[in-house]
């Protein structure tokens, strides 16, 4: 277990979203507020040692949530560049674990991040989501993970080392990554 208080979260959010078609995927209105939003506001009230969003050149203001924000420049080369920015930025806090979230999941609730770091301990170092299907964001990472996240590489982001992670169950529902027009149709009940 660890608290949130050594814990830096590291918020992606400057991916290209090419499959969502024309438009700022993170800037699209979900229930009022631009999708990208709502995990940094959710995640705003946790006492974090650090608050990173790594960000393209424009799209929603994660400052106002609280969020430092570091501008991916390539945000071309792949999820990896933005991993290896936030976790650059959140060292400066010196957490002890670093915990990554996809701007694009609205739905992951304080309960299931709290369940991550419940079982975040030296002999489970990578905990991560699961919809019982396959391993996911959001993922925790200890301290002794930090270099392998660091030399990731490509667009696949920390993928393969999600699957030597501790799973931690959460419904599909919750762990929705809206990637296209259609994904966001479907979770605000549009059917058209």
């Amino acid at each position: 277990m660890i608290a949130a208080e050594r814990v830096a979260v590291v918020l992606l959010a400057a991916g290209l979203s090419t499959r969502f078609g024309v438009g700022d995927k993170l800037a699209a209105p979900l229930d009022g507020l631009a999708l990208g939003l709502h995990a940094a506001r959710r995640f705003a009230s946790l006492p974090f040692v650090a608050k990173i969003a790594v960000v393209g050149e424009d799209g929603p203001d994660f400052g106002s949530s609280g969020f430092e924000t570091v501008v991916n420049p390539d945000p071309g080369a792949g999820q990896s560049g933005s991993i290896s920015l936030g976790l650059a930025a959140a060292l400066r806090g010196e957490p002890d674990a670093v915990l990554i979230l996809l701007a694009d999941m609205p739905f992951v609730t304080i309960a299931h991040v709290e369940a991550l770091l419940a079982r975040l301990d030296a002999a489970h170092p990578i905990v991560a989501s699961t919809d019982g299907a396959h391993p996911s964001p959001p993922a925790l990472f200890a301290a002794a993970s930090f270099t392998l996240l660091a030399d990731l590489t490509g667009d696949t982001g920390a993928r393969a080392l999600l699957r030597t992670a501790t799973l931690v169950a959460a419904s599909p529902a919750e762990l929705a990554d809206v990637d296209t027009l259609d994904d966001l149709r479907l979770v605000t009940g549009e059917t058209h």
